[in-house]
């Protein structure tokens, strides 16, 4: 498959520019004796063309209103070479415009590879010279004044650790000597504070007291600040030519405004690989949830927190009026009074429904087109005005001991202040996502875009029980324009797999790219048809019959994996994969490796060490296995799919997506699920074949690809495969 969309014409790339790239690319081929590749070259030319746009733009682009930030989305197929396609288009232009480069990718995975080979084997086998560094998010940094809160006892640290309900850990012996060495280390400058630079894993629940987020970290008004590891670690980005990060670091710092964590996004050239992810986690940076009790009972705690404080009478009278504690507490009282009305109504509507869906111990309804009830919406509203008025009180309470530990003359005033600074910090990051859930929930959509998804969620604790409230964009398109399309010097979108059945509608849609994108496909250099085979047996069965599907499925396996050492075994249902593996027999399911039983890092080992001792090894798994998974050669040589992967029908998101486009006279099914199934079948069937002398064969487990004619359009997006229709009988 070839897709080629363009409608932005390129500009003239600098003649020193080009001749970087050129002379770098031969270096390089030199020193490491590959082969060079004719789609690895015209990615780079297409990128370097497309990008080079940005140099005829003089002075501050961001205040130029006509000012269209040029943007290349390259689909390169495995086996392509894009990471250094990228570096060798991106890096020498962004030099000679004087443009920082964020590469982010969705996985730590690829960003490990990248920072730890890719990189370091450019510099080293051409003649390019940049340098580079590591992004990540104040939560993997070690904050030195909780480190000493917690050394210390303090009473703030309790205060905070009884606000989420949970006792400090520092009482814990064990944690107390981890962070006494930790301490050590930092001193010693054997370490940096980095979580992932430990000598050995640490806890979630240990790290948790240790760290900060945004809304608790006090800045340069800190007393550590001069020795922050969080800020230390910031100020080499400035010094840096290329960041290596992640998307949602990229979005945090966008929603923070942009320029917070990294380079201003109008100094800087982005680049974002498996960039499909892109969409989904710009929805859930923007997304808003609430537990009804679980929240009247965080308003409860932050009430006895604010009792505590105002035992602090040093501390208080120094605040002055900034410390009216009583009208923040009777604040408190009237949102918990609104939400003991929010839960009967609630419990009201739930009561009402003819049915909810079940996930386990939850059971779920989604608003349609994100329209609430009217009672719900009046209450929303009462909540909204509550919410946005605490958090007003808890800002300014916070930026008031902001002020006395600047500016306090006291010494004790100033230490009390710095030490309760985090926890009204963390009282106002609460409070402003209670305003954002409640103000999505009291306000309708404008008609022009699509809807929110709205949806509540039971779910049921042991003999107790809670409802919670969410809500997310459907499409990631307003925010990204917004944000990062509108904003950026330039982007680059790039993937194995980004348009489906054909075309880049799909993610147009979802990321909402601008009219001068520039699009281009370029298929892998595999040979498809010589080095695999499609097969798709006859079942006289749909998936739909879930039972009888699922029975030709487990009667299948042992005579279509008797042969093979590795293979791949991917489910679209949990239900289904757990079916399966429960009515094999005991002895065949001894090779099974599934991913409920153990993470994915070690599933891939205990595969690979079976692989290589001559054991048959079978991982089953779900979507997360689809993408990603890289068992090069002998480790998978046979997947195996249990039906086209179409999303699930009652996802709040997608199926507030899918009523909308209905709403506006398109069919959902053709233009939302059938391509995206199309696209995730594409990534399942390319966990076979990582390198060109890769072979093997796919069983896909699916008529409808075959008799539907929606089917037929999937078959034909799929790589050239060669292809085995009904030569296989099931259930004979």
């Amino acid at each position: 498959m070839a897709v080629s969309e363009s409608t932005a014409k390129p500009s003239p790339l600098p003649r020193e520019v080009r001749e970087s790239i050129q002379s770098a690319y031969s270096k390089l081929i030199e020193q490491y004796g590959f082969t060079p590749r004719m789609g690895q070259r015209r990615m780079i030319a297409d990128i370097a063309n497309c990008l080079a746009a940005v140099q005829q733009q003089d002075g501050d682009q961001s205040d130029e209103p006509n000012y269209e930030p040029p943007i290349c989305v390259v689909e390169a197929g495995t086996g392509t070479g894009k990471t250094l396609a990228y570096v060798l288009a991106v890096l020498p232009l962004a030099k000679q415009l004087g443009r920082k480069v964020v590469l982010a990718t969705a996985t730590v995975a690829l960003q490990e590879q990248v920072i730890l080979k890719d990189l370091p084997d450019i510099l080293a086998g051409s003649d390019l010279q940049f340098s580079y560094t590591m992004a990540k998010g104040r939560g993997r940094y070690l904050c030195l004044s909780r480190l000493d809160s917690v050394l210390q006892d303090n009473a703030s640290l309790d205060a905070l650790f009884d606000l989420y309900g949970d006792q400090p850990q520092a009482a814990d012996p064990g944690d107390r000597s981890l962070y006494q060495t930790m301490l050590e280390a930092i001193a010693s400058g054997s370490w940096q504070g980095d979580r992932d630079e430990w000598q050995e894993p640490v806890s979630d629940s240990a790290w948790r007291q240790i760290t900060v987020d945004n809304s608790q970290c006090m800045g340069n008004r800190c007393s550590y600040f001069k020795q922050c590891c969080f800020f230390q670690a910031r100020e080499k980005l400035d010094q840096v030519d290329c960041i290596v990060t992640n998307h949602d670091l990229v979005l945090a710092d966008l929603a923070l405004g942009g320029g917070v964590i990294l380079p201003d996004p109008s100094d800087t050239l982005y680049i974002f690989d498996e960039a499909h992810h892109l969409p989904i986690k710009s929805n859930n940076h923007f997304a808003a949830f609430t537990r009804i009790r679980g929240s009247i009972q965080w308003l409860q705690q932050a009430d006895r927190a604010l009792g505590q404080l105002g035992g602090e009478n040093q501390l208080v009278n120094a605040l002055g009026s900034e410390a009216d504690l009583q009208a923040i507490r009777e604040l408190l009282s009237e949102c918990g009074a609104g939400l003991q009305e929010a839960l009967l109504i609630l419990e009201r509507l739930t009561e009402s429904l003819d049915s909810l869906d079940s996930y386990g111990n939850s059971r779920q309804h989604t608003f349609a087109l994100g329209v609430v009830p009217a009672a719900l919406r009046e209450c929303a509203e009462v909540l909204e005005v509550r919410y946005s008025r605490l958090y007003q009180h808890f800002y300014e309470l916070r930026e008031a001991f902001k002020e006395l530990v600047e500016d306090g003359t006291d010494l004790q005033v100033r230490l009390l202040a710095e030490q309760w600074y985090p926890l009204a910090g963390s009282l106002a990051g609460r409070a402003d996502s209670s305003l954002k859930l409640w103000s999505s929930f009291a306000h309708a959509d404008p008609e022009s875009s699509a809807p929110c998804a709205r949806w509540l969620t039971v779910t049921e604790y042991n003999e107790d029980s809670d409802i919670s409230l969410a809500s997310s964009p459907v499409l990631a398109a307003d925010n990204l324009t917004e944000r990062l399309w509108s904003r950026c010097s330039g982007a680059v979108l790039t993937s194995a797999t980004l348009s489906a059945l054909g075309n880049f509608d799909v993610l147009k849609m979802r990321a909402g790219l601008p009219p001068q994108t520039r699009y281009l496909s370029i298929p892998s250099p595999f040979n498809f048809a010589a080095n695999a085979v499609l097969r798709i047996p006859r079942m006289h069965c749909e998936p739909s019959d879930t039972r009888r599907h699922t029975e030709l499925i487990v009667g299948a396996l042992p005579r279509l994996l008797e042969n093979d050492l590795a293979s791949l075994l991917l489910f679209s249902s949990r239900r289904q994969m757990q079916d399966v593996l429960q009515d094999l027999d005991p002895e065949w399911l001894e090779r099974v490796l599934c991913q409920d039983d153990y993470q994915k890092a070690t599933l891939l080992q205990m595969h690979r060490e079976r692989v290589d001792s001559g054991q048959q090894s079978v991982i089953c798994g779900l979507a997360s296995f689809a993408e990603g998974i890289d068992l090069p050669g002998k480790y998978c040589t046979h997947v195996l799919i249990a039906k086209i992967p179409f999303a699930v029908p009652n996802d709040p998101i997608e199926a507030t997506l899918s009523q909308w486009i209905e709403s506006r006279g398109d069919n959902p099914f053709i233009t939302l699920a059938v391509p995206e199934a199309a696209f995730r079948l594409v990534q399942a069937c390319g966990r076979l074949l990582r390198n060109e002398s890769d072979s093997g064969k796919i069983t896909l487990f699916d008529e409808r690809l075959v008799t539907r004619f929606y089917g037929k359009a999937i078959l034909e997006s799929l790589p050239p495969y060669r292809r085995e229709i009904f030569q296989q009988q099931l259930g004979d």
